[in-house]
Formats: structure tokens, C-alpha cells, sequence
């Protein structure tokens, strides 16, 4: 990985310290398979067993049931994961902290995206997406408002419960 090295003069001391050049996140990181213990493909059982999820909405028209991480509860109609009857936890939509493995989160800029992602490719419905670096069968999708990303979403190619 690529470091930057950085001289600070302090008291008269020479402190040299080394950071990556793309941020790495601290704690559980959105992908390449899951947000901590609650990983995709895992049924609906199993993610509950976990105790970091609890239910928000039953099974709908679709056939997929809305959770929230417990750590990082939504809004009254909003829902932090989907969990399909077909497939298992199927998305996690991305809360305020949370990054990627290359440090990618709410808020950072489409610039910060494209280098740290650079097969982003345009869907025909005008999101942003890029299959997930160490996990072909997801991808990361970027909405972006303004030049930053407003959503980020973690998801299995064959999940059945959002456009």
C-alpha cells in the first residue's frame, strides 16, 4: 500500500509518521461482505441471532423485510438493511461514520470515489456503482448530490428488494 510520510520538528526531535494514502476506517467497515457480523446472503434467522439487527418493517410486496442496525437506527420510514426471503440480508444502506474498507463514506466527493474505486461505471438509471474490491458477487452504488455522496449502498448482485 502507499504511504505518505510525514516530518514534524518537535522540541527539537525529528517525529516521522506514516499514514495510507486512501484512509482505512477503524471498527467494522461496510463490505466487502457485510457491516460487522451481519454479512449478505445470511438468512434472516441468522442476522437476528447476531443480536444487531431489529425489525422495522415485515415482508412487503417484494418479498424482503426492513431491519436496522442496532447501533445505527433510521427514521420512522426508513430502514438501514433489507433482508429478502430469496437471497438473505440482501442491503445495507450506509449511516453517518460508516466507510468503506478504502474510506469511502456519506459525504465524501465523487472525486475521492473515482480514485479510490476507479471501475465506477454509470447504470442506466444514473447511479453510480462499482463491483465490491474482494467480493465479485456485491457492489457499492453512490448517489451523489452536489459532488458528494448522500447514499451509499452495499448489496448483493441478485438481491431482489430495491431498484
Amino acid at each position: 500500500m502507499k504511504k505518505t510520510i510525514t516530518a514534524v520538528l518537535a522540541g527539537g526531535a525529528l517525529l516521522l509518521t506514516a499514514s495510507p494514502a486512501l484512509a482505512e476506517t477503524a471498527g467494522p467497515t461496510l463490505g466487502p461482505y457485510g457491516y460487522g457480523t451481519v454479512k449478505l446472503g445470511m438468512s434472516a434467522a441468522k442476522a437476528r441471532a447476531t443480536g444487531r439487527i431489529m425489525l422495522k418493517r415485515r415482508v412487503g410486496a417484494f418479498g424482503c423485510a426492513g431491519y436496522d442496525l442496532r447501533a445505527f437506527p433510521t427514521g420512522r420510514n426508513n430502514v438501514g438493511v433489507y433482508v429478502s426471503k430469496r437471497v438473505g440480508v440482501a442491503v445495507i444502506l450506509a449511516r453517518k461514520g460508516m466507510r468503506t474498507p478504502r474510506g469511502i463514506g456519506l459525504g465524501s466527493t465523487m472525486r475521492q470515489v473515482k480514485r479510490a474505486y476507479p471501475g465506477l461505471r454509470t447504470a442506466p438509471s444514473g447511479f453510480r456503482f462499482v463491483t465490491v474490491p474482494g467480493n465479485p458477487r456485491a457492489y457499492y452504488a453512490f448517489l451523489q448530490s452536489k459532488g458528494k455522496v448522500r447514499q451509499l449502498v452495499l448489496a448483493l448482485d441478485r438481491q431482489d428488494c430495491v431498484n
